[in-house]
């Protein structure tokens, strides 16, 4: 192997880690939000008078939990969002920085200097 055919073969395989990596933490924070959804509709179907239940005048758990359904997708895009700035993101420049990588996946800026 050349030295560059060694350099590309390194960056592949990194990338493939990242894009593994990647995956897993999307699919742990969809677990989460499928888990939280269900686990609400199935209070929903299974016990109505839990969520029928005022927690204050007007205002019942089954409210509640609903708002707090929302607020966990909020969460949990916020909790992705915060490892692709600090992990993801770094990562993937470093990659494309590296010896050999292709100048078209630079971007345009970077491609263009």
């Amino acid at each position: 192997m050349t030295p560059s055919s060694t350099d590309r073969a390194a960056q592949i395989a990194a990338t493939r880690s990242l894009a593994r990596t990647r995956w897993r933490v999307a699919a742990i924070l969809t677990l989460l939000m499928v888990a939280v959804y269900f686990g609400f509709i199935l209070l929903v179907a299974y016990e109505r008078a839990l969520l029928g239940g005022l927690v204050s005048d007007g205002l019942s758990l089954g409210i509640v939990l609903g708002a707090l359904v929302i607020v966990a997708a909020w969460v949990l895009t916020l909790i992705y969002v915060q490892w692709a700035n600090r992990v993801y993101d770094p990562a993937l420049a470093a990659l494309r920085a590296m010896p050999g990588a292709d100048p078209a996946a630079r971007g345009p800026q970077e491609g263009a200097r």
